[in-house]
């Protein structure tokens, strides 16, 4: 029994040292988080609220009521006072018809004719009688194209051509709206009426300046005379190069 005891006393001290020491692991390690919570919240950033908006005031205004409607006013069935217009009459002027042309009235005997002799009389007579005409002289002027004796032939003269408003309208600009200037050819066809016609552009100076273009345009204003052969005729569809100087 002593034995027992002794073994009970000398156990329960050891139990106790170690519960002590678990108890007190315990107790630090709270400590420690509790530390850790603490300077958590005393190092977070203090957030102020903003100040509240002030209050709006909303001020009601009742509307204005509008008046009642002005009741219709009587008719008046005196003059001037609403009466109903009298109705309008429409003049139609009459229609004025030529007259009938007059009616030609017959002779009641028709004239007698005398009797028509053809060839020459032998004899002298009163009755009128069918001849040898005989030959006139006469005078007039007259227009015509015509040929002579004459012969050369001859080169195409200009008569007239675009003005310098027509060009300057026709002239193409760049994007500042500055002029181009430059000199542009076209081959045309010259027709016996002075115009010109099938123009195509074969040069442009400089290239690309869009001035040959603008030459074809001008073409209705120019006037050709055709050039003429060696009989002085004039001869149609006759080709011609046109330079066409574009002036700042």
């Amino acid at each position: 029994m002593r034995s027992a005891l002794a073994i009970l006393d000398v156990k329960t001290p050891l139990l106790d040292r170690r519960r002590l020491k678990k108890a007190g692991v315990v107790a630090g390690v709270a400590a420690a988080h509790i530390g850790l919570f603490a300077l958590v919240l005393l190092t977070q950033p203090t957030v102020r609220l903003p100040p509240p908006a002030p209050p709006i005031e909303i001020t009601l205004i009742t509307p204005d009521v509008p008046p009642p409607p002005e009741p219709p006013r009587p008719v008046s069935r005196e003059a001037g006072g609403g009466a109903p217009a009298a109705p309008s009459v429409v003049h139609v002027p009459p229609v004025v018809r030529d007259p009938p042309p007059p009616a030609f009235v017959a002779p009641p005997e028709p004239a007698p004719e005398p009797p028509q002799v053809i060839g020459a009389s032998p004899i002298q007579t009163t009755q009128p009688g069918l001849g040898q005409g005989g030959q006139g002289t006469g005078t007039g002027t007259g227009v015509g194209a015509g040929s002579g004796p004459g012969s050369g032939a001859g080169r195409a003269v200009l008569i007239s051509g675009p003005t310098e408003a027509q060009m300057r309208r026709a002239q193409p600009r760049t994007g500042l709206a500055v002029r181009r200037v430059g000199r542009a050819e076209m081959r045309c066809r010259i027709r016996l009426d002075q115009r010109l016609e099938g123009c195509v552009v074969t040069r442009e100076m400089p290239p690309g300046s869009r001035l040959g273009q603008a030459a074809v345009s001008l073409a209705p204003f120019y006037r050709w005379r055709p050039p003429t052969d060696a009989a002085g005729r004039p001869q149609d569809n006759t080709e011609i190069v046109i330079g066409v100087d574009f002036p700042p």
